[in-house]
């Protein structure tokens, strides 16, 4: 019989590509990792991951286990929804992970209506960046993950995920109020091949939009100054020192005395921001109004 815990351990380390990694994410030591990989071994009777200089990897065996994981997974997520539905139990805490502008846009708007609708609910907000949540939902540190589509992210249709489309927003272009394009009503981004650039760094998925963006419009962004902070974007810009992207909401409320905010010309850059859960849980008790009040918050947003 194979023990559904250990289940989860193998996926981890598919995920993780490391029993370190596997274990720091399980709060468990990597020798209590590698203990259950061997029991996992021994229950199936073949050798399920190679372990090399650089990670681990699974076998052919592996592989086919990792793909009847997914399916056994999501059906206990399931079951747990169902026996928490048939106990009436909409009342616990649900942990959500969101980047910080997805907590203003639509976390914290949920949060207000689940305490009209759901009083039974408490919602945990945890801030992580559009590609961190995931991996955290996966390994099971949260409930719900609040987060951007980008490049390397798991696919819509990932066996382990339920994906919950909430909204999608442009990216503006920031430049000095100085600069040469300020007065246009709408700048072309080949116009700015030239510019030194400021932007997120390299696995923020904002990152990935102003690249591509950049990309698409027939040139590389030199990229001379780095934030994640988007409040320190339009700061550096407002010192001259470069150009930048910005998606539409970070930009509410900021001080933009020394920049010229203007819609790009073109294909608009977007980041699409969506609620995920792991696949069998979208119809838990606790889970269903959380998802439910995203969406209508993201539709008012």
């Amino acid at each position: 019989m194979i023990e559904a815990r250990r289940l989860h351990i193998l996926r981890a380390v598919a995920d993780h590509r490391t029993v370190t990694a596997a274990a720091a994410a399980l709060y468990l030591t990597p020798s209590a990792v590698s203990q259950q990989l061997a029991a996992l071994e021994q229950e199936t009777g073949h050798r399920l991951v190679d372990r090399g200089a650089r990670g681990v990897r699974l076998t052919p065996a592996g592989e086919i286990l990792l793909g009847h994981t997914n399916v056994v997974l999501a059906q206990l997520e399931r079951a747990a929804a169902e026996l928490a539905a048939y106990g009436a139990g909409a009342a616990g805490t649900v942990t959500v992970a969101s980047f910080a502008t997805g907590i203003a846009e639509v976390v914290a708007p949920a949060v207000v209506r689940l305490a009209e609708t759901a009083p039974g609910i408490r919602i945990r907000v945890q801030d992580a960046e559009g590609d961190a949540s995931l991996p955290m939902l996966l390994d099971r540190q949260v409930d719900v993950a609040v987060a951007v589509e980008y490049r390397g992210a798991p696919p819509a249709d990932d066996p382990r995920l339920s994906h919950v489309p909430l909204y999608a927003e442009p990216f503006d272009a920031v430049v000095p109020v100085t600069h040469r394009l300020a007065g246009t009503a709408e700048i072309p981004l080949a116009e700015l091949a030239k510019d030194p650039w400021i932007g997120p760094y390299p696995g923020n998925p904002c990152h990935d939009v102003v690249v591509l963006a950049c990309e698409n419009a027939g040139f590389q962004p030199l990229l001379e100054h780095s934030s994640d902070d988007f409040r320190a974007v339009v700061a550096l810009a407002s010192a001259d020192v470069g150009v930048a992207l910005v998606p539409r909401s970070a930009l509410r409320g900021m001080d933009l005395a020394g920049v010229v905010v203007r819609p790009v010309d073109g294909v608009v850059p977007t980041r699409r921001v969506f609620a995920a859960v792991r696949r069998g849980a979208e119809e838990h008790p606790l889970i269903r109004p959380v998802l439910d009040a995203l969406g209508e918050a993201a539709g008012e947003a």
